[in-house]
């Protein structure tokens, strides 16, 4: 019998159901209601419900709750630090079973390869990877990528099934003031959906910005901001990443009313947090103990997601749905119990039967050998521009202190917590070296370095001591990328990221102890913050306001162009 008719025959009964759940209750998502009745599968699709079905395998899930598969609408699946077949066996398990990713960061080191890496990879895990096209590689002029996507090269990519649309147009000044080659990325996909990103942009400007057929925003950092972007058409992104925790401010907006127009997302989230917190299932929790309608929380992170990128066969437990399923012990506590991704189980059987397509990216690492010299702040004036930073955003502040000059440098000054950053281009392309000050850090010793290093991925360090920054620098060259801490020229703690500089090889798990090291050497020099190497990556990225660096300088992103 046709798929078709199979669907339609086990709907009404006349044949036995591939897959049937029985004695859960189900969250309707319409209605609010909690519904009593079998849930039968045939082929991955639900094709009833709220009534007595016979299965050819039944599955208990008596005294839970069903809802459907949480979406993550906006990550860079990269910055979990592993590879698409670890992070699907990290958060599917979670109840995650559609990610909406973006490619970026590893296109930003190898290209058009690493895209494609992930759409290949999208075909073979259990949960829906969907692969949005990068627009913007690089983010801006201002930085050395090891590649460049331009419109062609987009137009070569489109059309693979794990394809939505074009991925968070990061340059809005490139939108609004019409560059050119923006203009060709958007008319690729012109009618289509187009991601946003234009943090604390308003105005008319966003009218403009908004007029270009972009539907998402993920950068809102606070109520006001969102709500203007909501009145304007923009389905808001509530993100709560590793770094970015925009979730608190943004909590209030969501109610029955908007949760139609708001999703949730993570951008950046590692397997520390994950393992630590969660990751969509901790901002389902969060919210509702917050006060907030469970009924707008699983909307936002179920079925609204779903509607705002047109995928019409997810985001409910209906007939004719993709079977996404998770059965919760309370929708308070959003603890899975069980997740079905496409009527697959995703049990420890379900990941192992995967094929795992072979690593990308090795090598990566062409990082001229640095020494203590190069990170020296060569300068003739003791005013100074300096990166504040604030924790929980990728916002900073454009700092200005006197420092002074001695021996032609500024050293780094702890007791005012004025601190060395620089960035090493790492490509092999120029061996560009750039230095500035920062803010923030609380470190009173050593280094710390990394490769993910967000877009261009260079080498980002900060530190005290120019000796342990050159040896950290050095040291990432030695593993092929990753995260270092370095003391006294000692390697405190450190992971590898073979992958293009930015995923390991390793389990997830393996990965989380390496970060727990990580953080307490990182600890052990001082540092405040609680995630300062994702925290690092952001201070290098020239789209978000108000001071970054490069491997070309600090860069002025209010004014969109390299400090002088």
């Amino acid at each position: 019998m046709a798929d078709l008719e199979r669907r339609i025959a086990q709907g009404r009964g006349d044949e036995v159901a591939d897959i049937v759940l029985r004695g859960g209750r189900v969250f309707d998502l319409i209605t609010g209601e909690m519904l009593d009745g079998d849930v039968a599968i045939c082929d991955g699709v639900i094709v009833g419900v709220f009534d007595a079905y016979e299965g050819r395998e039944v599955i208990d899930v008596s005294g839970l709750v069903l809802v459907p598969g949480f979406i993550d609408t906006h990550l860079h699946i990269e910055s979990s630090l592993v590879t698409p077949f670890e992070f699907d066996r990290c958060v599917g398990p979670r109840g995650v079973t559609t990610a909406i990713c973006d490619p970026h960061e590893i296109a930003n080191v190898i290209g058009a390869e690493g895209v494609r890496y992930f759409q290949e990879a999208s075909m073979r895990t259990l949960m829906d990877i969907r692969v949005q096209l990068s627009s913007c590689v690089p983010s801006t002029h201002m930085e050395t990528a090891g590649a460049e996507l331009v419109a062609e090269d987009i137009a070569g990519l489109m059309g693979h099934p794990s394809g939505l649309g074009l991925a968070e147009f990061m340059n809005y000044p490139g939108v609004i003031y019409r560059d050119p080659e923006a203009m060709a990325k958007l008319r690729l996909f012109e009618g289509g959906h187009v991601d946003g990103h234009c943090p604390l942009l308003s105005g008319k400007d966003l009218n403009a910005y908004v007029a270009a057929g972009i539907r998402t925003e993920h950068e809102a950092t606070s109520a006001e901001e969102a709500l203007e972007k909501l009145r304007k058409g923009m389905r808001v992104l509530i993100r709560e990443g590793s770094v970015s925790k925009d979730m608190h401010a943004l909590r209030p907006l969501l109610d029955e009313r908007t949760a139609p127009y708001m999703c949730l997302c993570t951008d950046d989230r590692n397997p520390l947090d994950i393992g630590e917190y969660g990751h969509l299932d901790y901002m389902i929790r969060e919210m509702i103990s917050l006060g907030t309608s469970p009924l707008a929380v699983y909307r936002a992170a179920s079925l609204s997601a779903a509607e705002a990128f047109g995928l019409k066969d997810r985001g409910m437990i209906a007939p004719g749905k993709r079977a996404d399923i998770v059965a919760l012990g309370s929708l308070e506590d959003c603890d899975a119990r069980l997740v079905m991704a496409g009527g697959v189980v995703l049990n420890d059987a379900a990941f192992a039967a995967r094929e795992v397509i072979d690593p990308v990216g090795r090598g990566s690492v062409k990082a001229p050998r640095v020494t203590p010299s190069d990170f020296r702040a060569r300068a003739n004036k003791a005013e100074t521009d300096v990166i504040g930073i604030r924790e929980g955003q990728i916002l900073t502040d454009h700092l200005h202190e006197d420092i002074e000059i001695v021996d032609g440098d500024k050293a780094p000054d702890v007791s005012r917590d004025l601190v060395r950053i620089a960035v090493v281009e790492r490509h092999g392309k120029n061996g560009n070296i750039a230095t500035g000050f920062v803010r923030g850090f609380g470190l009173q010793a050593g280094a710390i370095a990394s490769t993910v290093c967000h877009d261009h991925h260079n080498i980002a360090c900060v530190g005290v001591s120019y000796d342990d920054m050159a040896a950290a620098a050095n040291r990432l060259s030695e593993i092929e990328g990753g995260f270092v801490v370095v003391k006294d020229g000692e390697v405190l703690a450190e992971l590898a990221l073979p992958v293009a500089g930015l995923m390991s090889l390793e389990p997830f798990e393996v990965v989380r102890d390496h970060l727990v090291a990580l953080r307490e050497a990182a600890k052990s020099l001082g540092v405040t913050l609680e995630e300062p190497f994702l925290q690092l990556a952001f201070l290098a990225l020239p789209v978000i306001p108000a001071l970054k660096i490069t491997d070309r300088g600090m860069v002025d992103v209010t004014k969109f162009e390299i400090i002088s």
